[in-house]
């Protein structure tokens, strides 16, 4: 019972606070220091400059020969693959096309790279497994998010032309600023290119504010008002975000032989919240992103209980 309490305190210190960052966005932006248009400047500045600077942070220093595990990598992928099946089936049961998108991200993306790694770090420091499955998961996660969001695209359903879809669709995987930032990050890492004090701490600063930062962005975005129609759409997501993906394939991963840090890694990949970056590229593609920004603060907050509870699981089985 004490263990229990641990983890759930531990667990609430990962994710309250988030949720709290949230809140005071919301409040910023009732108490007049924040305006539609500045709401709108500061998402693109999340998404186009702190959330790669990040990921850069985050894979430019790792020792990728050291830590590389093939199986490991390949399971991440091929368990994220299924989940993002899953979520599609899920986003046909919306009539509105247009909204399905959304669904789609929201559903299968986790906050890997920010929430999900902070619980890793909690409770195992510097975890070295976070990188492959960042790099097995994040650039699925944006491809995908790119290609769903260009093709249920408001102005898309407006404006037609399946070439200038495709082609667009096409520029934005190359350009996406994550996945640029993932790829520098990877390429930096392989060639072990040294860092100097003046780029590593300008990277590090920037990377510190970028999780604060869109979450804050994210609760200023957020309207009350238009979110009780998604109420119920939200918690279906949640569902399948928190409890459904890792119900199916944390058996797998058990017995595929994965433990402590890799089972906590997929645990995170799995049935962490909904990450905030999703509201910023759903905006960025000219959806309405309210059921994104729903979805995102009800995971968020459901994710301190659901994830303590999958952390008991598997401490009471032995398997961390």
């Amino acid at each position: 019972m004490n263990s229990f309490m641990q983890n759930l305190i531990f667990s609430l210190n990962a994710t309250v606070p988030v949720f709290l960052l949230m809140v005071l966005g919301m409040f910023f932006r009732k108490a007049g220091f924040f305006d539609d248009h500045s709401v709108k400047k500061l998402n693109q500045f999340v998404f186009k400059a702190l959330l790669p600077a990040l990921l850069f942070n985050d894979l430019s220093t790792a020792d990728f020969g050291e830590i590389w595990d093939v199986k490991f990598v390949l399971f991440c992928f091929t368990a994220t693959l299924c989940c993002i099946i899953i979520a599609v089936l899920f986003s046909l049961l919306k009539k509105n096309k247009t909204e399905r998108g959304e669904i789609i991200q929201a559903s299968y993306r986790s906050s890997a790279a920010v929430l999900g790694m902070a619980f890793v770090n909690n409770i195992y420091g510097e975890s070295a497994m976070a990188a492959p499955m960042i790099i097995a998961t994040v650039p699925l996660y944006n491809i995908v998010a790119v290609t769903v969001l260009s093709l249920t695209s408001p102005d898309v359903a407006e404006k037609g032309s399946r070439k200038k879809l495709f082609l667009k669709t096409l520029k934005e995987v190359v350009t996406n600023p994550i996945i640029v930032g993932i790829f520098i990050g990877l390429l930096w890492a392989t060639i072990k290119i040294p860092q100097p004090a003046i780029l590593s701490k300008t990277v590090s600063y920037l990377a510190n504010i970028a999780t604060p930062l869109s979450l804050i962005a994210l609760g200023a975005s957020f309207k009350l008002h238009d979110a009780k129609g998604n109420i119920l759409l939200s918690f279906g997501i949640a569902g399948l975000k928190l409890v459904l993906f890792c119900t199916l394939f944390l058996p797998a991963a058990v017995w595929l032989g994965f433990r402590d840090e890799k089972i906590i890694a997929i645990l995170v990949m799995l049935g962490s919240a909904t990450t905030g970056s999703c509201f910023v590229m759903a905006k960025n593609f000219g959806h309405n992103g309210t059921i994104t920004a729903c979805t995102v603060m009800l995971t968020t907050l459901l994710s301190a209980f659901t994830l303590t509870g999958w952390l008991f699981l598997l401490k009471t089985l032995g398997y961390i």
